[in-house]
């Protein structure tokens, strides 16, 4: 069975900053289909849960304390990519609008709630090293391929 990485809130676990999930319906869909492997950068990148929410600012990721965690963030990208590699993985389900999954947006670096395009520092790293990212709202899309 094709193993897919997930971004860990998606499946149900308490990963996002706030201490809460992202549980997606179309999870047991995919679990029919594919082993999946759950995973937080942002955690396994060695911040805690809850942690302040943070936003790419530039090239850097800022939490909403001014603190620079771009470390931590740029570690969990490293360690997502590494699982991939080692683990053969060629497709990644992340979370649309983190600062480290998302694919097509992020918060816009002021902590007023708005998106803009671009992508977080994991989908980046993924994409530029041949993994397939999508992202959660395209869930539905990749299960009838």
């Amino acid at each position: 069975m094709e193993k897919l990485l997930i971004s860990a809130c998606l499946i149900g676990d308490k990963t996002r900053y706030d201490g809460k999930s992202n549980y997606h319906p179309l999870i047991k869909e995919l679990l029919e289909k594919y082993e999946l492997v759950p995973f937080c950068p942002e955690v396994e990148g060695g911040l805690p849960t809850p942690r302040h929410p943070s936003e790419i600012v530039r090239d850097r990721v800022i939490n909403d304390q001014e603190k620079d965690v771009t470390k931590n963030f740029k570690e969990g990208a490293s360690k997502a990519l590494m699982i991939c590699q080692y683990l053969g993985i060629k497709t990644a389900i992340l979370k649309e609008g983190s600062p480290s999954c998302g694919k097509n947006e992020v918060y816009d670096g002021t902590f007023s709630g708005r998106k803009i395009k671009g992508s977080g520092i994991t989908a980046q790293l993924l994409i530029k090293n041949g993994i397939k990212v999508i992202s959660e709202n395209e869930i539905e899309e990749f299960l009838r391929n």
